[in-house]
């Protein structure tokens, strides 16, 4: 697993070698072109959204059936992005990886993959926002409460495999 150095370590990098071969250039120069390399418009977004590696990433597998009706729900009615989809050939089950907002699941139409009826906790920023906007969505009638415990609120959303996404706010961002 490849470590990115954090920003400010590569600019220092960046101006230790320029001054190597005789070229000076200020922190601020070295911090925006840094940026600019990481894909971020400028310095101040880039320190804004750069964390550190998180170490291993858990990914969760659902198991769903054949049809359209899992991109139905994940893709139009939850919002995520299919990234990618496999079939060791034509005919055979999919598994795909969705995602959305750093959040990534796999769904999986082989059997033995996952058992229908799991449960996988999402941590979102505000759960209540979420909750209205399924609410106001037109491609599932679900009507889901919203469920508050001294540890934050939750909103267990089923999907049409008997999986459930408890979407998840802690108590300190409510």
């Amino acid at each position: 697993m490849a470590i990115v150095p954090d920003p400010k370590s590569l600019a220092s990098r960046l101006r230790a070698r320029l001054a190597a071969d005789g070229i000076d250039i200020a922190r601020s120069q070295a911090l925006e072109i840094v940026a600019g390399q990481l894909g971020y418009r400028d310095w101040n977004t880039c320190v804004a959204a750069w964390r550190p590696d998180p170490g291993p990433v858990a990914v969760p597998i659902l198991r769903t059936f054949p049809g359209a009706e899992a991109r139905r729900f994940y893709v139009e009615f939850l919002g995520f992005t299919v990234d990618w989809e496999h079939r060791f050939e034509p005919g055979s089950p999919l598994y795909q990886q969705v995602s959305k907002q750093g959040c990534v699941l796999h769904l999986s139409e082989h059997h033995g993959d996952a058992t229908p009826g799991s449960a996988v906790r999402i941590e979102v920023p505000d759960v209540r926002r979420l909750q209205r906007e399924l609410a106001d969505s037109p491609v599932y009638p679900l009507r889901i409460g919203l469920d508050s415990q001294p540890w934050g609120d939750d909103l267990a959303v089923p999907d049409p495999f008997g999986n459930r996404l408890i979407f998840h706010t802690p108590p300190s961002r409510r």
